[in-house]
């Protein structure tokens, strides 16, 4: 495991080993419907930072700040945020075209700009 991979988890592992932290991680399964918000896998979901605790420690234990990733999206989040990749708009364009294909009424009423 790399240096920075490590160091990321050294901070998240002081929040997520409370009781708190168990608690709010349901309640944010529960709001994102127990699947991926990314891509809508429903298992092995993980509740996830947006905000990463090492820079963002206040924001811990904040529902506005979580959300649940399946591992892959997860595993390729943690890997942008510690410098290891980017995000390729061409591939990011396309998931959000069949994310919209696969739940057409959360943007009816939305004009096509």
């Amino acid at each position: 495991m790399s240096k920075r991979r490590q160091d990321y988890q050294n901070h998240s592992a002081k929040v997520c080993k409370t009781m708190r932290w168990k608690a709010m991680r349901l309640l944010a399964l529960e709001r994102d419907g127990w699947q991926c918000v990314q891509c809508g896998e429903r298992r092995r979901l993980e509740v996830d930072h947006i905000l990463p605790v090492k820079t963002h420690p206040e924001l811990s234990f904040s529902l506005g700040n979580l959300q649940c990733l399946c591992g892959r999206c997860h595993a390729r989040k943690t890997r942008i945020e510690i410098g290891l990749g980017q995000l390729n708009p061409k591939r990011e364009a396309w998931k959000k075209l069949v994310k919209d294909l696969q739940n057409p009424n959360e943007h009816k009423g939305k004009s096509n700009a």
